[in-house]
């Protein structure tokens, strides 16, 4: 018998992942697994039961939660010998992986692409010596967005992260940068420096319209100047998918990216607080098998 692993953050989708557990089960069961189930308690136990779960060979691996969970998740998959596919049911408050692959956000509709025989090969990112999914962002404003509260996140969802967004463009707040990639650098001061992996970053699925889960580049901007009364024209450029062209704006491709400052800059990545400055972004090209639905 094929066996799968279910991997579900309790407070994930406003605490209501543990009602779709039975449903996500069942459906497994109905296409010959033998399920184990493993509820996440603390940080890194995801990665510690996407472990255990390879070295025992399961076929799958499904994470019930929102990109933090997601991100354990995949870390656990790092260089096992046996590396399962991966489905996703997502109830985070944003799910830009998801997003990206297309996956549907209405649970009961993601529970059903389980059964789907489509896997698609993505790209993960390697920062340092962990792997990030979809975005690293440093800087004030990346640091101010950290700071979200879990109950936050379950109250007002994306806007969480907007409110404490707002706070830090108001105040204009910027760190000095170094920023190398493909023999060039980059130096100055910036509120804000973006890498991403997918078209989807913070909700907006056209921010880095360009970006495909398989292209093996990361998608990098360096918002130049982001005070107060620009601050809606940048927004209408990521609303229109034009931010690479936005004149406080710059943009460029790499598979190597470092990133240094003399202050103390934090990382947000994949939603959740990263390691400080300074870091090395690298592709692991078409890195992990992703369960997507039949109809892409």
């Amino acid at each position: 018998m094929t066996q799968a692993t279910i991997i579900v953050n309790p407070s994930s989708g406003k605490e209501e992942a543990l009602d779709y557990l039975s449903s996500v089960e069942e459906l497994l069961q109905s296409q010959g697994y033998e399920v184990t189930v493993k509820e996440t308690q603390q940080e890194g136990d995801a990665t510690g039961y996407s472990i255990a779960a390879c070295e025992a060979g399961a076929d799958m691996i499904v994470s019930i939660g929102g990109d933090g969970t997601l991100h354990e998740t995949i870390n656990g998959l790092s260089g096992q010998a046996h590396q399962p596919k991966l489905g996703i049911i997502p109830l985070g408050t944003v799910n830009d992986f998801a997003r990206a692959l297309q996956i549907p956000l209405i649970p009961e509709e993601a529970i059903r692409t389980l059964a789907s025989s489509r896997v698609q090969l993505v790209d993960a990112g390697r920062l340092n010596s962990r792997l990030f999914i979809n975005v690293v962002a440093a800087g004030k404003l990346a640091e101010s967005l950290t700071s979200v509260s879990s109950d936050d996140k379950s109250r007002f969802g994306a806007l969480a992260y907007f409110k404490e967004g707002i706070k830090e463009l108001a105040g204009n707040a910027s760190h000095p940068l170094t920023i190398q990639h493909d023999g060039k650098t980059w130096v100055g001061e910036t509120p804000l420096f973006l890498a991403a992996l997918t078209n989807s970053v913070g909700g907006f699925e056209k921010l880095a319209p360009e970006a495909a889960v398989d292209d093996g580049l990361i998608h990098c901007y360096i918002i130049k100047n982001l005070h107060f009364f620009n601050t809606l024209t940048v927004s209408l450029s990521v609303l229109l998918g034009n931010l690479k062209n936005h004149k406080d704006v710059d943009y460029f491709t790499a598979r190597e990216v470092t990133v240094s400052s003399p202050d103390t800059v934090r990382t947000n990545v994949d939603g959740e607080e990263g390691p400080a400055l300074p870091i090395k972004l690298s592709v692991l090209p078409r890195h992990i098998r992703v369960v997507v639905p039949d109809s892409l």
